[in-house]
């Protein structure tokens, strides 16, 4: 069965490109200023441990199980619109109106109370972000059927989203500056207004300017109904199935899970190494250097990382070019042990270059080669699924991101550390150090060895190409 829609493009408008890109703006500003605004509830609102990392972990595993069915709703819609645009354009409006919602909390309400209330929000939110990401990151997947064209396609959509890590850490001196606000909480519930309406409107770009075609006739879809819901439940598993034995595809899978996962294991602990560690707790004092660090690190993946990773991908391929990238990223890592010198606190812009070719090539590559992935699924399978493929990609990087929200709960409370207080424990901020370099170091190099005999390269790449064509009659 051949129930392929995608356009057959090679070279795409850099206007495509850049609407895609605008709507990566608004998929990384999301979590980009979540993370941000989450020290509030520890620093500020005084939730305990535990329910930080709840709040990281229950709704980031609502939204790995609905990613799933999303995919395959997107993948089987039949619609004059195509099966992509117009659930970008709902799933933007309901993560807008609900990011404003959960942060408007209240230091007056009981910690229960802001507790149930953000959580609750945070389901809905989580809903809207899957309605919108599944559909949106399979369009990208389906915009070009070139290797290398892939790559510039996601290279320019990395450069636009990754200003959303270049602004959000710039929201912690407007929090924490009285000139702007009396406090932190009043701080995040104006700024999450603006970040909803900016996110909402780039979200919708995608959905409103990307080109697709009309599915309304397409007879080989399966769309999900109440009437089919358990057949539609059994093809999601089966394409489960499938996609797991797709063996380049579950080393994309497990890399990712590793090297982002790892890293946001101990991206919270950022803001605290810096105050507690380079400025002894005051908050102040640190003045905009918590801000520098995210910063110049989304700065150095902007203008540094991203070009050279498209060019090292272009000249020695897309698995080199991701080993090479992430073995930088560990000297990196090596480097902010060193270079983290109360007093001094200038020498750890020297290591974010090196640090940011961890991140900053990962979703640049990896996201490529799922495009690539999906070519190989339909010559095996003869299905088009983007959304699916795109779907468990993502389910597995969010139920890692779930479980890594728990683990900062959990190591913040093994190492004694407790936000918010005068003085710490001996060797708690110590702890949350070792943490943060070795947790990183250790994601990668498990990714390393994962990727190692990843074998779908440019010229596998083409062949599977040339077989779908003959498949289709195209030559």
């Amino acid at each position: 069965m051949d129930n392929s829609t995608s356009v057959s493009v090679n070279k795409v408008p850099m206007g495509q490109k850049i609407a895609f890109g605008l709507g990566m703006l608004a998929n990384q500003m999301f979590p980009a200023a979540l993370g941000i605004f989450m020290v509030v509830l520890v620093e500020d609102l005084h939730f305990p441990g535990w329910m930080w990392g709840i709040l990281f972990f229950l709704p980031r595993i609502f939204d790995a199980f609905v990613d799933p069915i999303m995919g395959f709703i997107t993948d089987n819609t039949r619609s004059i619109w195509g099966r992509r645009r117009q659930y970008v354009f709902v799933g933007a409006i309901v993560m807008g109106i609900s990011f404003i919602a959960m942060w408007q909390l209240h230091r007056e309400n009981s910690i229960n109370f802001n507790f149930v209330y953000f959580l609750l929000w945070s389901f809905v939110f989580y809903l809207g972000l899957s309605v919108f990401s599944v559909p949106y990151v399979a369009m990208g997947y389906e915009m070009s059927d070139d290797f290398h064209e892939r790559t510039s396609i996601m290279a320019i959509s990395q450069f636009i989203g990754q200003w959303a890590w270049v602004i959000a850490p710039w929201f912690w001196v407007i929090m924490y500056d009285k000139g702007w606000f009396p406090n932190a909480d009043t701080a995040t519930r104006t700024l999450a207004i603006f970040v909803g309406v900016a996110c909402m409107i780039l979200a919708m770009v995608p959905a409103i300017f990307i080109k697709s075609k009309s599915t309304k006739d397409e007879s080989s879809f399966a769309p999900l109904t109440f009437g089919t819901i358990g057949g539609s439940l059994k093809e999601i598993l089966k394409s489960f199935k499938e996609a797991f034995k797709n063996s380049s595809f579950v080393k994309l899978c497990m890399a990712t899970f590793f090297i982002f996962n790892a890293f946001n294991t101990v991206a919270g602990f950022t803001f605290f190494i810096v105050v507690y560690y380079l400025f002894n707790g005051n908050t102040e004092a640190a003045g905009i250097w918590p801000t520098l660090f995210g910063s110049v690190g989304a700065l150095a993946t902007t203008f540094i990382v991203i070009p050279i990773v498209a060019r090292m991908s272009k000249k020695m391929g897309k698995k080199k070019a991701f080993l090479l990238s992430q073995s930088i990223s560990i000297f990196g890592y090596i480097l902010l042990w060193f270079l983290f010198i109360p007093g001094k606190p200038y020498m750890f812009l020297f290591a974010l270059p090196f640090f940011s070719f961890g991140i900053g090539s990962l979703f640049t590559l990896m996201m490529s080669m799922t495009a690539d992935v999906c070519d190989l699924d339909e010559l095996e399978n003869g299905k088009r699924r983007e959304g699916i493929f795109g779907a468990i990609y993502w389910w597995m990087v969010k139920f890692g991101f779930a479980i890594a929200g728990l683990l900062t709960g959990i190591i913040m409370s093994i190492v004694g550390f407790h936000a918010g207080a005068e003085t710490q424990a001996e060797g708690a901020v110590t702890g949350l150090r070792l943490f943060f370099s070795g947790i990183p170091i250790a994601g990668t190099l498990i990714a390393i060895f994962v990727m190692r005999n990843y074998d779908l390269n440019e010229e596998k790449a083409n062949q599977i190409k040339e077989a779908l064509k003959k498949r289709k009659g195209e030559l």
